[in-house]
């Protein structure tokens, strides 16, 4: 019969490369180790493993059974999980990933209390504004600006999200405030550049939704939203940003919202799950306290106030 302790080891194993390095982990000693690989192996009726004196490598068997060895592992502690949750409440790691600049302003607050309510969660929140890959990476959840275009995730909303363009009162006093698509051409803008693309899209209205590509000229190129802010805070150009990162500044005065006849792109934020396991009770809670926290509309577009057409 195969042992769930024999699979851990063989993971253990694979993922350290050598006996000792994966004896240190578990806290066992090399001999016991080996055992418990050798009775995996005459239970499967083949080597997982090519020893060498310096490294241990997986055989083509081994590179086959430690996928699905993972996934018996990470069933089993799911399990264990929804037990421990049904009789202790929410509790264990929570891994999640979200973007620098949302996560800085209004993640971290709306997580608080969250985790406050929630004591025995252990969280940790990696703040990325690469598209990381949930399932590869390991995380529980990621959450994200704009489309999720991953099939394998399930992927829930959480907000809306409005883009506003915005400059410094002494970037408009020198250089003009455009109030049209191809005067906003004419000025220097601070783009976000992360995936390639820095135009900057608008939505029209001709009988069905159309948008329109403007590409003004590059004043400075940025791959952070909070950097974009405050270059257009210093007045180096202007800026479209999401209004979760300027409604601060919009409503002290160090940016001005600008109207240029058509309204931006807006956008969502998401949360997202790999769709091969059911979301955890942690996750679920998390997603409708984020949702309560944000607020519909969310509380950073109620905060705004944007010059009228």
């Amino acid at each position: 019969m195969m042992k769930l302790e024999g699979i851990g080891t063989f993971v253990a194993v694979a993922d350290s490369g050598s006996l000792s390095e994966a004896a240190r982990r578990l806290r066992l000693s090399k001999s016991v180790v080996s055992e418990r690989l050798a009775g995996l192996e005459r239970t499967l009726g083949a080597s997982l493993l090519q020893r060498s004196t310096r490294r241990m490598s997986l055989t083509d068997e081994g590179t086959r059974f430690l996928e699905r060895a993972r996934h018996i592992l990470k069933g089993v502690a799911e399990a264990a999980e929804e037990i421990s949750e049904h009789h202790r409440g929410l509790c264990g790691p929570l891994r999640i990933s979200a973007p620098v600049s949302f996560g800085a302003l209004h993640l971290g607050p709306a997580l608080f209390p969250f985790l406050k309510r929630n004591p025995s969660i252990e969280l940790t929140l990696d703040l990325d504004d690469r598209f990381v890959e949930a399932t590869a990476a390991g995380y529980d959840a990621i959450i994200r600006h704009g489309p999720v275009r991953d099939s394998r995730l399930v992927v829930k909303r959480l907000a809306a999200s409005r883009r506003v363009l915005v400059a410094a009162p002494a970037y408009l006093e020198t250089q003009g405030s455009p109030r049209s698509l191809a005067e906003l051409q004419r000025h220097r803008a601070i783009l976000y550049t992360p995936r390639g693309s820095a135009d900057w899209r608008f939505a029209m209205r001709k009988g069905k939704h159309q948008s329109v590509v403007v590409r003004p000229q590059t004043s400075i190129r940025l791959n952070n939203g909070l950097l974009i802010r405050d270059a257009a805070i210093a007045g180096l150009g202007i800026a479209l940003l999401p209004t979760f990162l300027v409604s601060a500044p919009l409503a002290s005065g160090q940016l001005r919202a600008l109207e240029v006849g058509v309204e931006p792109e807006g956008a969502v934020l998401y949360i997202a799950y790999p769709a091969n396991r059911r979301a955890s009770a942690k996750v679920s809670e998390l997603t409708a306290s984020l949702r309560l926290a944000f607020g519909d509309p969310p509380y950073w577009d109620r905060e705004v106030v944007l010059p009228q057409r």
